[in-house]
């Protein structure tokens, strides 16, 4: 059994700053790409940001130079800091992480985190 945990969301106002957190717990060997996702009400979900086990970084445009991705190895942990938010980054944000499991890769998803900006 894998869990992810996230935590950080909340209301901000536009401008402001949130930083989300996501530990991965239970039965792990190795976790390869970790990400973060969102959803807004009536929208599909897409992803924000993702990052290897290598530390290599991919970012959505719409987030380019106002978010930062990282991770903690050692506590199978990802983070995602949102600077500069904006009334559009207003969503529920689900991490994702891509566990290696016998030879395959499956991936987990988290509950998900409100995150509100006000304008």
């Amino acid at each position: 059994q894998v869990q992810l945990v996230e935590s950080g969301g909340g209301l901000v106002q536009a401008g402001g700053s949130l930083r989300l957190s996501c530990a991965a717990s239970g039965r792990i060997f190795s976790i390869n790409d970790m990400g973060w996702y969102r959803q807004a009400p009536g929208k599909q979900r897409d992803l924000v940001a993702s990052i290897t086990s290598g530390g290599g970084t991919y970012y959505a445009d719409s987030v380019k130079g106002r978010f930062t991705i990282s991770r903690d190895n050692a506590k199978n942990t990802v983070y995602l800091q949102m600077n500069g938010l904006k009334p559009e980054d207003t969503a529920v944000y689900y991490c994702h992480a891509l566990l290696n499991r016998g030879g395959a890769k499956v991936g987990y998803w988290g509950q998900g985190t409100q995150v509100t900006v006000s304008s």
